[in-house]
């Protein structure tokens, strides 16, 4: 079994790396493997539902969404990790996961994430999370994924990584 991490952040080890490492210690723990995937840095444009990927199985434009749809066919869950940006999520992950979603609806025969488990994890220096986190969520109730939950919000607070370790 295997599960993918998005790291969401323009930071790579930043506070939404850390969370995210937090859960994969866990599901090692529980013995299934993950991989954590950075969007990066470089710009992710929105889709502009061309619907090329229809005909190709791929997106038109070549970044890391064609990279992720190509890992994520072999996953059996999927965990998506964002911090806060003005009380929404990242403007990266935000059109990576509408590319990604609308190019599995399209191009990918709509089974890359049909009855597989997904969560997400939000990061915030203060607020914003539960915005954050019902933006996320609902890519995956659109996708009939079920939502894995917790025994509470699946957020943290921090400014730094170090303060997210400290976030009870």
């Amino acid at each position: 079994m295997k599960v993918i991490l998005v790291n969401g952040s323009p930071h790579e080890k930043g506070c939404t790396y850390t969370a995210l490492t937090e859960v994969s210690k866990t599901l090692i723990e529980e013995g299934i493997d993950t991989e954590i995937f950075w969007l990066g840095t470089k710009p992710i444009a929105g889709c502009i539902a061309c619907q090329s990927c229809a005909k190709t199985g791929d997106c038109v434009f070549h970044d890391k969404v064609n990279e992720f749809l190509d890992l994520a066919e072999g996953a059996d869950g999927f965990i998506f990790g964002s911090p806060v940006h003005y009380a929404a999520a990242s403007g990266a992950i935000t059109s990576f996961m509408d590319r990604v979603f609308y190019c599995d609806s399209l191009g990918k025969g709509n089974t890359t994430f049909y009855m597989k488990p997904a969560a997400a994890v939000i990061s915030a220096r203060r607020a914003g999370t539960t915005a954050t986190f019902d933006q996320l969520i609902k890519y995956f109730t659109i996708k009939e994924m079920p939502v894995v939950s917790s025994r509470y919000w699946n957020m943290v607070h921090g400014a730094k990584p170090e303060y997210v370790l400290k976030d009870e």
